[in-house]
């Protein structure tokens, strides 16, 4: 705690905010004086923390008794010294501090999303290998509402009046919200978030933040952090932003691409030979994405609501093919030097935890190169018309049912982390399932 303890007196923290992510990608822990968690030197909290849902519920008692300690025991968090971030909205000044979760014996929790991560990234370490990744962030920005059954809007920008249509690319709609993404863009360099360039995307106020290569768990962590910084700033101009998958009906939803290569020993990319050439490791990366992702769909598509960006002749993909410079399709070989070849994943949505996708996605091209997984053919076209090709799961539920029955990602991840991730959503999807649409009673009610 040495040169944490340091880095807080010479900035004059007052506050510090001790967090680890949830399976959501909520941020659960505690706020408490900084003198007290420095002598503390370490906090605690219930591991059942980590198989809380959504909505703030629990799965059933007795599959809970099964997954978790009925005594409900604490969990040890000990902070990462490289994951401490200012909190610039907070009043007085605060850090926010990442955290991993031990047990009394020393040992990561194997279900900690971060720990997940970690597995992952050891895999790699063992053979000499590291991932770089690059994840792409799409969100929308909307006007505040207290009541959910009213649909999201565009909010009004500088010029008085809310987008109207579609603004792909648009500096003018982008600059509509100037003054929230000056915000936002000062809040990430005093955070030390590595953002890179804002684009609008396709839908009314969705936009797009692209982070600049790096490592896995910073990276992961930096994404982790920017979604509460944009929330936090687009409250401060009284609007809303939400990544959700499909917040709005009738406009496209929101991903979470992931640009991803290997680096060997001597820091170079082995999907590249040494003529410039794509090598075979990137064909094997490709062929595991294809082989492994639909069970670990989950991790990319986590909600009820994820599923509704997987449409035809919209902007996410609908199968698991791949192609050099397409975009419709799911593995995507970007136009490069042979120094920055890469995969992009475009599977994942914005809703998607990053720790658990940058995990889902870094095993499947893991077990692709250890395999030598072959790829099915390039697909040049409309991956959309491609009919040969595997299909995704369609819906959660089916994606759950996917994920329970795998073996590849029970012997890799941990048959416990499996059987909560998968309890802790189908619980989520019942809750939904209680719930009557607007759907149901506009069509049905006189109807049927």
């Amino acid at each position: 705690m040495k040169k944490l303890a340091s880095w807080l007196k010479e900035r004059k923290i007052t506050e510090v905010e001790a967090v680890i992510s949830d399976f959501t990608g909520i941020a659960r822990g505690k706020i408490m004086p900084s003198n007290k968690f420095i002598a503390e030197k370490g906090i605690r909290l219930p591991e059942s923390v980590l198989i809380q849902g959504v909505t703030g519920d629990y799965v059933d008692d007795e599959i809970y008794n099964e997954l978790m300690s009925p005594a409900e025991i604490d969990m040890i968090l000990k902070p990462d010294e490289s994951a401490v971030h200012m909190v610039p909205w907070a009043l007085e000044p605060t850090a926010l501090v990442i955290h991993d979760c031990y047990d009394k014996q020393g040992n990561l929790i194997s279900i900690a999303p971060r720990t997940v991560l970690k597995n992952v990234l050891a895999l790699y370490e063992a053979r000499g290998w590291t991932p770089v990744v690059a994840p792409e962030l799409e969100f929308y920005l909307t006007r505040r509402t207290a009541n959910p059954d009213h649909p999201l809007q565009p909010p009004v920008g500088r010029s008085g009046r809310p987008e109207s249509g579609r603004q792909s690319y648009s500096i003018d709609a982008a600059n509509e919200y100037d003054p929230l993404f000056e915000d936002v863009y000062d809040w990430c360099e005093e955070q030390g978030l590595d953002i890179d360039t804002l684009i609008h995307e396709e839908g009314a106020a969705q936009m797009e933040i692209n982070f600049r290569h790096g490592g896995a768990l910073s990276l992961a962590d930096q994404v982790f952090v920017f979604k509460r910084t944009v929330r936090e700033a687009a409250l401060k101009h009284d609007i809303n932003a939400t990544f959700m998958a499909k917040p709005i009906s009738g406009e496209p939803g929101s991903s979470m691409h992931l640009h991803q290569n290997v680096l060997d020993n001597k820091g170079k990319n082995i999907f590249s030979n040494e003529d410039g050439t794509a090598s075979k490791m990137i064909y094997h990366y490709i062929g595991g994405l294809q082989q492994y992702v639909s069970e670990a769909m989950p991790l990319f598509a986590p909600n009820v609501n994820s599923y509704r960006r997987f449409l035809r002749d919209t902007s996410a993909p609908v199968n698991l093919a791949w192609g050099i410079d397409n975009r419709t399709v799911s593995l995507r070989i970007p136009d490069s030097s042979a120094a920055g070849r890469r995969v992009e994943n475009r599977l994942a949505g914005a809703d998607a935890n990053p720790y658990l996708a940058f995990a889902a996605s870094l095993l499947c091209g893991y077990l692709g190169m250890i395999n030598e997984a072959e790829p099915t053919a390039a697909v040049a076209g409309n991956a959309s018309e491609d009919s040969n090709d595997k299909r995704l799961p369609l819906n959660l539920e089916e994606a759950l049912e996917l994920m329970e029955q795998s073996v590849i990602l029970k012997e890799t991840l941990g048959t416990q982390f499996v059987r909560s991730y998968v309890e802790v959503k189908r619980a989520e999807y019942q809750n939904f399932k209680e719930i009557i649409s607007s759907w149901e009673r506009e069509y049905l009610q006189m109807t049927v």
